[in-house]
């Protein structure tokens, strides 16, 4: 059995403690060392035993959990998943959290209906893991934790691709660090841009203000998608947290459907139900872009993309957080290139234009 995964849970809340460490104990691959009520017991915790991975609270007493977060990161870097509320208004302060060297946002946890509870701790340790392999740590075998559905659930196969026609679409599929290759891909781009679509695995009430910042910042229009919007040139519609997003094609419209439904590849939103879309309602027509991500989510749709006759575009291992999803799409043999994240902009639109 390979080594398990130290982690330092961090939280004001006894009941929030407790939760998340039995969360995390029930994964084989995990073991919570210690837990901490604030950033100040947690320092002197780990003086006694250095974690691999912290789980850290915003809204603490006498320090708040973006202060420590940067005083961890410039002194003793330690790979970090903030878990918070994840209210609305709380959305700019976790992307904060990013800037400054989380690996990852998770929501908190919550008493609810039993699947809610499943689905929490899939995420929950699923990020931690993420986190782990982000340090550059060789992990043990990952716990498969039921149910992982495909794509199926959501989109049967399809039996022929569609025909090749004068627009493009671009699908895009990132999880872990990909909030930053996001900024770095969609900042490259000029205005005039194929219309997108973009899956990044993130919490509900997060990927709004996650878009409105890329919205100030590029040149190209961000939004969070709504069910029917247009896919258009100079747009980029990402997918709201805990809803997947499909691309269909009515006439030479190409449109978004966002709806609920199981998690797919252990996500909601999954890039395997937007690849498998691409490939069944664009086909030729449709360009693919697996980032930095844990996991194998998308692999399979962008080996469905490329069968179709879509390009398909893969981020390379150095300039990956976790060289998960794309490597997992090499080995399916779905890729036609990997690239480095600075060249991805630029193939992106040569395979357009």
């Amino acid at each position: 059995m390979g080594k398990k995964i130290k982690v330092l849970v961090v939280d004001d809340s006894a009941l929030v403690r407790q939760t998340l460490s039995e969360i995390l104990s029930s994964d084989p691959d995990i073991i919570v060392m210690d837990t901490a009520s604030d950033p100040y017991m947690a320092a002197k915790k780990m003086k006694e035993d250095v974690p691999d991975v912290i789980t850290l609270d915003v809204e603490m007493p006498r320090m708040d959990g973006i202060t420590f977060l940067r005083k961890l990161m410039s002194q003793h870097p330690i790979p970090v998943v903030i878990c918070s509320s994840l209210a609305v208004e709380q959305s700019e302060t976790a992307l904060k959290a990013l800037e400054y060297g989380a690996v990852d946002i998770i929501q908190k946890p919550t008493m609810g209906t039993k699947q809610f509870l499943e689905e929490s701790r899939i995420h929950i340790c699923d990020s931690v893991k993420a986190a782990a392999a982000s340090s550059l740590k060789k992990l043990s075998k990952q716990h498969t934790v039921s149910p992982k559905l495909s794509a199926d659930v959501m989109l049967p196969p399809s039996t022929k691709a569609m025909l090749k026609t004068t627009e493009k679409v671009v699908a895009v599929g990132a999880s872990t660090g990909g909030t930053e290759a996001l900024r770095v891909f969609l900042e490259a781009l000029p205005p005039d841009a194929p219309g997108m679509v973009v899956v990044q695995h993130m919490p509900e009430n997060f990927t709004r203000a996650f878009s409105n910042r890329l919205n100030s910042i590029c040149q190209v229009t961000v939004k969070e998608a709504s069910d029917n919007d247009t896919v258009l040139r100079g747009q980029v519609l990402i997918a709201p947290g805990n809803y997947h997003v499909m691309i269909k094609r009515s006439g030479a419209r190409y449109y978004v459907e966002v709806k609920t439904g199981p998690l797919v590849s252990r996500h909601r939103p999954s890039v395997d139900v937007l690849f498998r879309s691409a490939a069944r309602y664009a086909g030729k027509n449709a360009v693919g872009v697996i980032m930095t991500g844990m996991g194998d989510d998308g692999a399979k749709g962008m080996r469905e993309m490329k069968d179709a006759g879509a390009y398909t575009i893969a981020q390379d291992e150095d300039s990956c957080v976790v060289f998960g999803m794309p490597k997992e799409a090499i080995k399916l043999g779905g890729v036609d290139r990997i690239m480095p994240l600075d060249r991805i902009a630029g193939e992106v639109l040569r395979a357009c234009f």
